[in-house]
């Protein structure tokens, strides 16, 4: 015995199942969006930018304190991490409220061979890490020098 689905249109003129194919689908979208947008990964905007000494690196992290990083240098891989957490509680008679946020990243940058990786300093003012990166001597370029001929 077979069984036959019956794909007959409803007052609206829409099949029941393409109706139920519908829902599911906006639904997905939905809770896709929303799920996307929750959970996304924290990642901080970073600039770099190259001197004549050194590389600078800022990091935009606001919210942070200078405690909540970890940098990192491994096999010419530049490692800087950070994880914040924040908790607020306000209790009165009829209600507690209790709120926390949790805030996390991890950026790795493979280093230039001429960067000196025991020469690296950072500091965390006004929201940006700044990570100053030395040049190793040798790659320091020099200003030209110009000799006059007598």
């Amino acid at each position: 015995m077979t069984l036959l689905t019956i794909n007959k249109p409803n007052r609206s003129g829409i099949s029941r199942n393409k109706l139920f194919q519908t829902f599911p689908g906006v639904f997905d979208e939905f809770f896709n969006d929303f799920i996307k947008n929750d959970s996304a990964a924290y990642v901080p905007a970073v600039n770099i930018a190259e001197n004549a000494n050194d590389f600078t690196v800022d990091l935009s992290a606001p919210g942070f304190s200078k405690e909540d990083f970890k940098v990192e240098v491994e096999d010419s891989v530049l490692t800087v991490s950070g994880e914040h957490r924040t908790e607020s509680k306000n209790e009165n008679s009829n209600y507690t409220r209790k709120e926390f946020s949790y805030n996390s990243f991890k950026r790795s940058f493979t280093l230039p061979e001429n960067v000196d990786e025991e020469n690296i300093n950072g500091k965390y003012e006004n929201g940006i890490l700044k990570l100053t990166l030395a040049k190793k001597a040798e790659a320091v370029v020099k200003a030209t020098k110009e000799i006059k001929i007598a």
